[in-house]
């Protein structure tokens, strides 16, 4: 199985742990990663096979169109490998 990423970027933690919570129950992903990018701003990466990604995505901008938050969303199927230096914490980034 390939693995994909789905990115969703929302405003406010509230919306940030709905969202998660919706993208996690509806699909078989795993939730890799967290940004804040500023005091409001968050982007939740999950990781699965790309129509798992596609629907966790959908259920988290669903959560978010709700609560009048959304910002941006994006699936990436077979991503780069170079792109998981980008989502490891800083002290685990190595090529792989």
């Amino acid at each position: 199985m390939l693995m994909s990423y789905g990115f969703l970027e929302v405003r406010g933690l509230v919306c940030g742990i709905e969202a998660a919570d919706a993208m996690l129950k509806s699909a078989s992903v795993r939730l890799v990663k967290q940004i804040t990018t500023n005091p409001g701003l968050i982007t939740l990466v999950v990781e699965g096979d790309i129509g798992s990604c596609r629907a966790a995505v959908d259920a988290g901008r669903r959560v978010a169109e709700r609560l009048e938050a959304m910002v941006s969303e994006k699936v990436i199927g077979r991503p780069e490998p170079d792109l998981a230096v980008f989502l490891s914490p800083p002290g685990q980034r190595k090529k792989p």
